[in-house]
């Protein structure tokens, strides 16, 4: 998530909470708003879509408490928007001092760390933080994508995913210089990497731009990485898709990303779901669904079916005398698992299938049966209703 995401996007507002919501009540509202939105129940709708992965990145966001609290502070700070900042002396009615946030925040730091070091030199009142120590800076965000089968998004499953992300150049081992020779201390960061950009009485401390954060400059640039010290690496992750995933889901592996700088922390992976269809079963929030065939006779005289189960044996599930076609009944326990192990329900609608053919007995037999139940007729109270209006 970048910084200006931050900045940008009320993310309460998404979610429809106030700012001092719990994490029940956003969880709540997420998912009150992930079922009116999913794309399976709109049809691939591009708008609704849109609005799905709103949601969900609000979600995100807010559910986790230390992305709360950063979330939180940056908008304290600055605002609910990228309008300008004025501080003490700054001149008044043309707007504020205009950022570009991108340059404030650096381009491969994350979010905690941007904000942090936005924190930490704020009110520095222009002073100059002395030393020849590099910072530390934390690895990109990576982004990938994995294909589930219908049963392993219900029950979760550990996957393969071949990254590829940003790293120390192999050939100068990161430095950025050529084999040989080593890189200068920037002389106008003095080292730390980072410079102090005065705006009236506020100080922002900033990635310096003569070395681009790093603290050191390169006068004879290794051939590979042309000076930067970074270079691409693949490999290969295992991770582990939790139970209860849904398509068109972003989750986020902590520290999964691409290694940081100078002993900074990893990136995080986020990875984008996609379900494949069941042949049988359907999902409604932490619910499966199937639609089961039922004779005539079973539905009218009472029985007892058997009905399939994602994983295990059939159930028997028993059909009171006179169900009606399109009647939906719950199995308990039979669903999705939860977050905290418990699981939803399988959710059974009966369909009742008409013979296509019938021999001389059945249709004798079904004549007999007309012939008793002349008498009623099913069509009354609509002919009726219908009339009334």
């Amino acid at each position: 998530m970048s910084t200006k995401d931050y900045l940008e996007k009320d993310y309460y507002a998404v979610l429809g909470v106030s700012k001092t919501a719990t994490a029940d009540e956003i969880k709540k509202a997420y998912r009150k708003l992930a079922r009116k939105y999913h794309p399976d129940a709109n049809q691939g709708s591009t708008e609704t879509e849109a609005k799905f992965k709103q949601v969900s990145e609000a979600y995100d966001v807010l559910s986790d408490a230390k992305r709360r609290k950063e979330y939180d502070e940056a908008r304290a700070l600055f605002g609910s928007g990228l309008g300008g900042f004025a501080g003490a002396g700054a001149p008044r009615g043309g707007g504020g001092v205009p950022f570009d946030f991108g340059d404030l925040f650096g381009g491969s730091q994350g979010t905690g760390e941007r904000i942090g070091d936005l924190f930490g030199g704020l009110f520095n009142r222009g002073g100059r933080t002395t030393g020849t120590t590099t910072r530390p800076r934390r690895g990109q965000d990576i982004e990938s994508e994995v294909t589930l089968s219908f049963s392993e998004s219900v029950e979760g499953t550990t996957v393969s995913l071949r990254l590829t992300s940003s790293s120390a150049c192999p050939v100068c081992a990161g430095t950025g210089a050529k084999a040989g020779t080593t890189p200068r201390v920037c002389p106008t960061c003095e080292g730390t990497g980072a410079a102090s950009r005065n705006l009236g009485n506020f100080a922002f401390s900033e990635p310096c731009r003569d070395c681009k954060g790093r603290g050191l400059l390169v006068d004879d640039p290794c051939p590979v990485c042309e000076g930067s010290g970074r270079g691409k690496s693949t490999r290969t992750l295992q991770a582990r898709i939790p139970a209860g995933v849904a398509d068109g889901q972003r989750i986020r592996l902590k520290a999964k990303g691409a290694p940081g700088e100078n002993g900074g922390p990893a990136g995080d992976l986020y990875v984008q779901i996609h379900v494949k269809p069941h042949p049988v079963f359907g999902r409604s929030g932490d619910n499966l669904t199937v639609t089961v065939p039922v004779t005539f006779t079973e539905a009218a005289l009472g029985s007892e079916i058997k009905v399939p189960t994602l994983h295990g044996m059939p159930v028997t599930l028993r059909l009171p005398e006179s169900t009606p076609n399109g009647r939906t009944f719950r199995v308990r326990g039979r669903g999705v698992t939860r977050k905290d192990g418990t699981k939803g329900d399988l959710l059974v609608t009966v369909e009742v299938s008409v013979p296509q053919h019938l021999d001389d007995k059945a249709k004798s037999a079904l004549e007999e049966f007309r012939a008793v139940s002349d008498g009623e007729d099913v069509r009354a109270e609509l002919l009726k209703q219908a009339g009334s209006e």
